[in-house]
């Protein structure tokens, strides 16, 4: 079952958010595997992250990850995304 998530990173600013995305990238095997969509946009107060995941699963297996990389770039941990079950989607084609 596909879940959507919503994090509000206060205070995360761009920059912060490429050095972490850098350093992700940079990981041995596909962090990022299970990841439908990902999106990032700058507000007044910090970042608004919106991602699509295949499973519940695939969306915890990057959370194991993406904490200490967070941590380790500077990024502190904020409140508790917003997750729920998708009743549909679907991805326009290229």
């Amino acid at each position: 079952m596909a879940i959507f998530m919503q994090a509000e990173l206060a205070g995360v600013t761009t920059e912060q958010y490429d050095k972490l995305n850098a350093k992700l990238q940079s990981l041995p095997g596909n962090p990022f595997e299970g990841c439908l969509a990902h999106v990032a946009v700058p507000t007044a107060s910090g970042l608004q992250i919106f991602d699509l995941w295949e499973s519940e699963q695939a969306l915890q297996r990057f959370n194991e990850v993406v904490m200490p990389v967070a941590s380790e770039v500077g990024i502190p941990q904020g409140g508790t995304p917003k997750t729920g079950q998708v009743h549909n989607y679907w991805v326009p084609r290229a």
